[in-house]
């Protein structure tokens, strides 16, 4: 079993892992502000069900393929980076008045599982997981694999409650972007350069 002072310790340090800037907490801003706090949250939904994905294999030692295969990370990497480019190329794409009517064309299932994907095939995560859990573990409480899945439970936790937070919170920007087309023009925009950018990041990730 984990001590109280290292699972305050892992929550701690997760809640500022999660806070600071990244991929996943500026999909959740980007998703909110375009189409609204429910789809941020959906959105939060998908990425923690992708950092199941990630965690399971940390525990199991799937991750350790990453680490150690070039053409493994590659091809997910890119596969991710393309699946950005995609978003990227939609943002562009849509028209200004698409912003009021976003929330009802964009189903919250495909958010959902445009969570999941975002999540999945960053395989940064991977990595993360296999090199930052472990530092927490101790053999000497038990089962180390007991350990790695309640440290991976905390973890999602607190990405749910921060991603939540920030999708609550920059959500409610919408209101004020709804009735302007010039506004929603740049908000497209602005997006469709944040996919890109993230892609870029992610397909040149070592």
């Amino acid at each position: 079993m984990l001590t109280l002072e290292t699972i305050t310790l892992f929550f701690t340090a997760s809640v500022l892992l999660s806070i600071s800037p990244g991929p996943d907490n500026i999909f959740v801003l980007m998703q909110s502000i375009t189409q609204g706090p429910k789809a941020g949250m959906v959105t939060t939904l998908g990425l923690c069900t992708g950092l199941l994905v990630h965690s399971t294999a940390a525990v199991l030692g799937v991750a350790v393929i990453f680490q150690t295969s070039e053409i493994a990370f590659t091809v997910l990497k890119l596969v991710g980076a393309a699946y950005l480019l995609y978003l990227a190329w939609g943002a562009f794409r849509a028209k200004s008045s698409e912003l009021s009517k976003s929330q009802t064309k964009t189903p919250l299932k495909k958010l959902y599982f445009r969570g999941i994907a975002m999540s999945t095939t960053n395989p940064k995560l991977s990595i993360f997981f296999l090199a930052f859990l472990p530092q927490f573990v101790d053999p000497a409480l038990g089962s180390v694999s007991l350990q790695l899945t309640s440290l991976s439970a905390i973890f999602i936790v607190s990405a749910l409650l921060v991603f939540n937070a920030i999708a609550l919170m920059s959500g409610h920007l919408r209101n004020y972007l709804a009735d302007s087309d010039k506004a929603q023009t740049v908000l497209n925009r602005v997006a469709g350069f944040v996919f890109v950018g993230l892609a870029l990041k992610l397909a040149t990730t070592r």
